[in-house]
């Protein structure tokens, strides 16, 4: 009940402004044979998530109450805009649906959800809704792992919208001089470590670039340490325990210490405020030989023409492999290879009058029709495996995301505590970086995270 917590101690000023927003969200009001029923979202016209808002009021509405028309219904659907900071976004939601109101379908990060279900302002889709949840048809077009995205305990909370995939970016210009091959699989964590040595020895300055230490914040976690635990069988969270200083969590320690302290990987970037930044520069700069990411840095980075580092020959240049297990079979559900993804996902408010209709709108939301248009012409990566593959066809990179990765992918625990854990877990890794051992590092880890989850009872070794 932490979410439930945190919120009493909110200000008056924050209360009364997120109620005061909440007096003409409707829970679905209905008049005769007219029904109105409302969606939010972080987003605005002109502002924050510009096209996702353009999208609901130009497209989905239109569309939505065209299709109920046609069954003979006259039905309202109303957009409430937001285009605040994420944690003002999640606080005026969690007070609207802890007082009652809100809107009836609600956009949010998919880590809130295991916070949100805690705190009991939403409930699974099919006890809210009822049995047509079920028989959806979009479940049978969103790989299970990705429907990870909206699952709290086992139980679908949510459908998810977008997601992405981390995988590992190398240079084939430096693979050549390296004499590695230009189609690069490595299937074990040695097979990465072999191709760092062999860069070294080609006189790349950083052969591979893992990101660790607290410095890099959050992509410590998601683009490195998560991925590798996976890699050793074991989640961060997994059967209402947190993992502590196990055999699995010191391999990741020990995988990291191999990589920085051997000169494989550069320990200053780990330490500098805008390290990442940097190696991305450096990757561009063919300066570094391998780059865990997730597909935000072939989109949005190296894109040959609007990226934040450009690379003009990145289509023949830039190599893409999945993420191997420590050994083959060894990662979690006994993969080969494996991954970490994010995204946000639509959830229902379990206090809606006209819950039914709410359904109707959410699924429209996420049917394949509705997923396309929002997608504006761009090519990024849908939750569903239909859309992914008409748009993503141009592009080999996020095909391959769609099609190799995002079936094996796992995601970070919804809960409250876990940025508090991941803050730990990047305290580890930088603790290997910067000299210290793997059991010190683990002993560490494990202190802090008795202190964060309620002692050693809530934790796995």
């Amino acid at each position: 009940m932490r979410l439930a917590r945190s919120l009493a101690v909110m200000t008056a000023t924050a209360t009364a402004t997120a109620l005061s927003l909440t007096a003409c969200g409707s829970g679905g009001s209905s008049g005769g044979d007219e029904t109105t029923v409302t969606i939010t979202a972080n987003a605005i016209s002109g502002g924050k998530n510009a096209a996702t808002a353009d999208w609901t009021k130009d497209w989905l509405i239109p569309k939505f109450e065209e299709a109920q028309k046609a069954k003979g219904k006259t039905v309202h659907v109303l957009f409430q805009p937001n285009g605040v900071d994420d944690e003002q976004y999640k606080t005026k939601i969690a007070l609207d649906l802890k007082s009652g109101a809100g809107a009836d379908v609600i956009d949010m990060d998919g880590i809130w959800i295991g916070e949100f279900a805690q705190a009991g302002y939403i409930k699974p889709l099919a006890e809210s809704a009822g049995p047509e949840v079920d028989q959806w048809e979009g479940w049978s077009r969103i790989p299970e792992a990705v429907q990870g995205l909206g699952i709290f305990e086992g139980r679908k909370y949510g459908l998810p919208q977008g997601t992405d995939a981390r995988v590992l970016f190398y240079n084939k210009t430096l693979f050549a001089k390296a004499g590695l091959p230009a189609d690069w699989q490595p299937k074990s964590w040695q097979e990465i470590i072999d191709a760092g040595t062999a860069l070294k020895k080609a006189g790349v300055p950083t052969p591979l670039q893992i990101n660790a230490g607290t410095a890099m914040g959050e992509a410590t976690s998601m683009q490195g340490a998560l991925p590798l635990l996976a890699g050793t069988g074991t989640e961060i969270l997994s059967g209402g325990k947190w993992t502590g200083a196990s055999q699995g969590l010191k391999d990741v320690l020990g995988f990291y210490r191999q990589i920085y302290t051997t000169g494989l990987g550069d320990p200053r970037l780990q330490q500098e405020a805008k390290g990442r930044d940097k190696s991305f520069q450096e990757f561009a700069d063919g300066k570094i030989g391998v780059l865990a990411e997730g597909d935000y840095f072939w989109r949005s980075v190296v894109e040959p023409k609007a990226g934040v580092a450009p690379m003009p020959d990145r289509d023949k240049t830039v190599g893409y492999a999945m993420i191997p297990a420590k050994q083959p079979g060894a990662g979690i559900r006994g993969q080969d290879f494996v991954s970490m993804s994010g995204g946000a996902a639509r959830v229902l408010n379990p206090k809606s009058k006209n819950i039914k209709l709410a359904w109707e709108l959410l699924s429209f939301m996420h049917s394949a029709e509705a997923t396309k248009a929002g997608l504006a012409g761009e090519a990024r990566i849908t939750s569903r495996t239909d859309v992914n593959d008409e748009v993503l066809a141009p592009d080999p990179m996020l095909g391959f995301v769609a099609q190799k990765v995002l079936p094996l992918t796992s995601y970070r625990p919804g809960l409250a505590v876990y940025p508090q854990v991941s803050v730990a877990l990047q305290e580890a890794t930088a603790d290997v970086v910067s000299g210290k051992t793997v059991d010190e590092a683990a002993a560490a880890y494990q202190k802090k995270l008795e202190s964060l989850v309620g002692g050693p009872a809530n934790i796995s070794q």
